[in-house]
């Protein structure tokens, strides 16, 4: 429908015009990128393009770039026990591919405590580093997908490396978003995920930070496409796509972050406005320039996304891969958040396209939402 709004960003991004044509044009490319004929080469071509402009969003070199089917193969790919690293430490309020554990066997996966504002403890993990001597894998994402909140990654890359052990950062939310650079916050893996940036779904990559961190041992084994560490003949269109959109992100990084943070900052201005009551988590953190989480006490968040759909408008009650479950987030359990707030959390995420016009039909909506919703809770408490 031409008159819905879409504030759903962080669930995935509208296709970018610049990487629908890509993938448009890529689709008449007829060879196998592992083909040496004229054909094959014009298809390898596009993938190592792509490769290109890939490394440099995240600052790194195009030959530690291995493309995957997204973010939760590349978590997978990244989250695997060596013989020197048998424990894997993850934050409580990681995507589920992450906090799943990858390859590791459960017992070997423990859960680091966050602060109340979504920020992983670094104490914490400090303490759990020493005790562990050198024999942890880290995975700390670069910003929180219900939150926005960003992770202290700099910091916790100097305690991961200072005891000896390894840092992945799951940055599918934050990569394009905000400012990036892989040698300066010093990851030593990185996901990305081509969908949150304006290329088709199912396409991402795993970054190395340079060739002194080895690359994860395969999940899918197979021929020796991207260099042994993926197999599996190459999705050239969607590679493709994934190229043109990292490469417009880059561009535009700063203007659609000036462009997000000030919309945000409105859009929770006038929700205060209008109901004094609301919670808006993570407000006390550096935060996504296009992410708003936020409950009123007494409202039912899946009642709300049902009443904004209703509205034409598209929100979200929390990650959209979990977001039909009946259980609250885990990331407001672990930042300390009763349940029955929790369960009212309701998520707004912008994007570069999104307009004033878009926050008015929102703010009308929401007038109109609440007023219904927390009048029918006030009567059924009564």
């Amino acid at each position: 429908m031409a008159d819905r709004v879409y504030l759903d960003w962080n669930a995935t991004a509208p296709l970018r015009l610049q990487a629908r044509a890509a993938v448009s044009a890529a689709l008449d490319v007829v060879g196998n990128p592992s083909s040496v004929h004229a054909e094959g080469r014009s298809a390898r071509r596009l993938i190592e393009e792509a490769r290109e402009s890939v490394a440099a969003l995240v600052g790194a070199e195009p030959r530690n770039v291995v493309f995957t089917s997204g973010g939760t193969e590349a978590n997978m790919l990244a989250l695997v026990p060596a013989s020197a690293r048998d424990r894997l430490l993850v934050s409580a309020i990681e995507h589920p591919s992450v906090l799943a554990g990858g390859r590791f066997p459960a017992a070997a996966v423990e859960r680091l405590p966050v602060d109340a504002d979504g920020g992983i403890a670094l104490d914490a993990l400090e303490r759990r580093l020493a005790a562990l001597g050198g024999r942890a894998l880290v995975s700390l994402m670069l910003a929180n997908n219900e939150t926005g909140v960003v992770q202290p990654v700099s910091q916790a890359a100097r305690l991961v490396h200072a005891a000896g052990s390894l840092l992945h950062v799951d940055a599918v939310q934050g990569c394009g978003r905000i400012p990036f650079d892989i040698n300066t916050l010093e990851p030593d893996l990185v996901t990305i995920s081509g969908h949150k940036i304006g290329a088709p779904k199912g396409v991402g990559a795993l970054v190395r930070r340079d060739a002194s961190v080895p690359f994860p041992a395969p999940l899918i084994s197979g021929g020796g496409q991207e260099r042994g560490v993926r197999a599996g003949t190459e999705n050239v269109a969607a590679i493709a796509g994934l190229g043109v959109a990292a490469a417009a992100a880059r561009a535009s990084l700063a203007a659609d972050g000036a462009h997000m943070t000030a919309l945000r900052d409105r859009l929770e201005a006038e929700l205060r406005a209008a109901t004094p009551e609301v919670i808006i988590f993570g407000a006390g953190a550096e935060r996504l320039p296009n992410t708003t989480l936020f409950a009123v006490p007494g409202m039912k968040a899946e009642t709300a996304v049902i009443a904004f759909d209703l509205e034409g408008i598209a929100v979200s009650s929390g990650a959209a891969c979990s977001s039909g479950k009946v259980q609250p987030s885990h990331v407001l359990a672990a930042m300390g958040v009763s349940p029955s707030l929790a369960r009212a959390a309701v998520r707004i995420s912008l994007g570069p396209t999104t307009t004033e016009s878009d926050l008015e039909r929102f703010n009308q909506a929401w007038i109109r939402v609440s007023g219904a919703l927390l009048k029918r809770s006030e009567g059924i408490a009564a």
